[in-house]
């Protein structure tokens, strides 16, 4: 599904859009959600009447009140335990977890108990729990607060993962993932949070996990990835399209489940791709994908697949820019691979 299709989709529903920013789209999903279904809890460190660190959930406890939306002790597992109760007993909780740094505490019950309940109870429990979190770089926090850790959670069998990096994406994807009934890790790119501004519908919507957006068709080469890097990957896009290069830019959106098809059709019909994250490179998702791609897609190839992604060190304090993969390294990948 393209983003196009998606606008041309609120437009035949009959409603009208306005322009908002990525977090203020979040923040609408949480009170939508809140409204339309009793059995969603939010909670987390400072969510209550502070409204979060970011200020995600400003509001939320004003209008629905304490036992709605309320603050945590400092503990990420004793949140992400109590939203694996919460949710098998019946409640729809979403957990905020300051930053996705701070996973490491709750990671036991992520994915020894959240992540099995399903299976190990044979199917009688689910745990319909969302667990949201500010991740990845850009922000100058350093290596305590801008790491991409989404690769750990991809891995585990159990859980589903999403990154949004539109507004229309955060607002939609967060509303189906609060009203599945699989726990999902909801990674939102802070740097994305005010940067990032798009039309969202008035009414009603969600979409689907598991569905990539072809944010531009081109036939030369394939650029994929998500969340905080794709206005970089438009803006190496707009400067290979200068030289009359015509690139398709894939947002997958979300990594379990991700969009082969999309993914494989483009590649076959292009021949190259080039593959962007900002998580560190080995054991990156992304290796993932090269791996579907090259089963799949290899006779089409005329180029190695290639990956550009952080580098495999802890996260600088101050070098933003150096360690991000930015339009100029993702352009100069897209070249070597048309020069191959």
């Amino acid at each position: 599904m393209t983003a196009t299709q998606d606008r041309k989709e609120a437009a035949q529903a009959g409603a009208g859009t306005r322009t908002i920013n990525l977090i203020q789209a979040v923040t609408e999903a949480l009170h939508e959600e809140l409204q339309r279904d009793e059995r969603v809890v939010l909670f987390g460190q400072d969510v209550g009447a502070r409204g979060g660190v970011f200020m995600a959930t400003a509001g939320l406890q004003a209008t629905f009140g304490k036992e709605r939306v309320f603050d945590t002790p400092l503990s990420e597992a004793s949140i992400v335990g109590a939203a694996v109760g919460m949710a098998v007993r019946g409640l729809r909780p979403v957990a905020e977890i300051q930053f996705a740094d701070y996973m490491g505490p709750g990671f036991d019950q992520i994915i020894s108990q959240a992540a099995k309940i399903r299976y190990r109870s044979g199917g009688q429990f689910t745990a319909p729990l969302v667990i949201r979190t500010p991740s990845g770089g850009g922000v100058k926090g350093g290596h305590h607060h801008s790491q991409s850790p989404e690769s750990y959670y991809a891995h585990t069998p159990g859980l589903k993962v999403v990154m949004p990096s539109t507004p229309y994406d955060a607002k939609g994807l967060l509303k189906a993932a609060i009203r599945g009934d699989d726990p999902v890790i909801f990674f939102e790119p802070k740097r994305l949070y005010r940067a990032a501004k798009g039309e969202v519908p008035d009414h009603d919507y969600t979409v689907r996990l598991g569905e990539a957006a072809i944010r531009r068709e081109g036939t030369d080469l394939s650029l994929i990835g998500y969340g905080g890097v794709m206005p970089d990957l438009e803006r190496a896009a707009d400067a290979l399209a200068a030289e009359g290069v015509g690139v398709e830019v894939i947002d997958l959106r979300s990594l379990v489940p991700w969009d082969r098809e999309t993914v494989v059709q483009s590649v076959q019909k292009t021949g190259r791709a080039v593959l962007v994250s900002e998580a560190p490179r080995t054991a990156n998702f992304m290796g993932e994908v090269a791996y579907v791609i090259q089963n799949e897609a290899f006779d089409s190839l005329l180029a190695p697949v290639t990956q550009v992604a952080g580098f495999d060190t802890p996260y600088p304090y101050v070098q933003d820019k150096i360690y991000l993969p930015g339009p100029n390294r993702i352009t100069a990948a897209c070249v070597q691979a048309l020069n191959h």
